[in-house]
């Protein structure tokens, strides 16, 4: 394991280093045989781009799987990223230093700080180059490829990066234990349910999910459980417990939870949303 005092991490494959910021948010360096893929940014406190210097000689890309602003910190390092265009205006929106200073405070939650974060820690933003991502990309490192699924849902612009000789997929927050659909950013629980359906399209392709969050994989049948909770959801028989998310935004939960996001009836995916997003609009 190599560490600083603002990330960690743990070798998950030979060629895939798991690396955690101080929030808890995740990222994924994969090696091929010619270049690096660095999914996600994490929070940009301290310097990731220096980090991942330690890591490999390989040159990098930077790909984001969505532009929330545990995952898009790294891009203004490297002054370059591959992002979906729905959410470009969204990782600026998410820019702000002290916004992601706040992040890494607050975003493990369940975890003392290694560190406590300054202001001059975290990564200043600024222009970046964007490179468009779409569903059906391939990214070929050299003997290791990944290929890009759009799963529009947590966001209008979210991916995941299929490894289809591993077996896995890296799948930021598109499906978790606690996948937040109540901001403005994310689609309607109708058109995340579509996403979902892709996705499990893919289930053949892969054993489990490599998240933003949590330290290890989910299994694939996550998919199918949270296309069970939007049907609930569109049909009005979920439990719809009232709760208040990030932002003090209110929000309703799927289904019971404790206070680690794990459902009281032993389920794996779990849902948060707004009342008034359960159907498609024109937004």
């Amino acid at each position: 394991m190599y560490e600083s005092k603002f990330f960690k991490t743990r070798k998950i494959f030979g060629h895939v280093t798991l690396i955690t910021g101080l929030g808890g948010e995740q990222a994924y360096l994969i090696e091929g045989g010619e270049r690096a893929l660095l999914v996600d940014g994490l929070s940009g406190v301290g310097s990731l781009k220096a980090f991942v210097r330690e890591l490999t000689e390989l040159p990098v890309t930077l790909v984001n799987t969505h532009g929330h602003v545990d995952h898009i910190g790294a891009d203004f390092e490297y002054g370059e990223v591959r992002i979906a265009p729905e959410d470009v205006e969204l990782m600026y929106a998410h820019s702000s230093r002290e916004m992601r200073l706040e992040f890494a405070k607050t975003g493990a939650m369940f975890a003392p700080l290694p560190t406590e974060p300054r202001l001059s820690d975290v990564t200043v933003p600024g222009p970046v180059k964007t490179l468009p991502l779409k569903d059906g990309d391939i990214f070929d490192l050299g003997g290791v490829e990944l290929e890009v699924i759009a799963v529009p849902g947590h966001t209008r612009g979210t991916v995941v990066f299929l490894d289809r000789d591993l077996r896995i997929v890296y799948s930021g927050d598109a499906c978790n234990r606690n996948t937040l659909l109540y901001g403005t950013e994310s689609t309607s629980i109708e058109q995340y349910r579509e996403s979902l359906l892709h996705l499990k399209n893919f289930l053949p392709a892969f054993d489990g999910l490599w998240g933003g969050h949590g330290g290890g994989a989910e299994a694939p049948g996550i998919v199918d459980d949270a296309i069970s909770l939007c049907d609930e959801i569109m049909a009005g028989t979920d439990d719809a417990i009232g709760a208040t998310g990030f932002g003090g935004r209110p929000c309703l939960y799927a289904k019971k939870k404790d206070e680690r996001f794990r459902r009281l009836d032993g389920g794996t995916a779990n849902i948060a949303y707004s009342r008034d997003r359960i159907w498609k609009k024109d937004i």
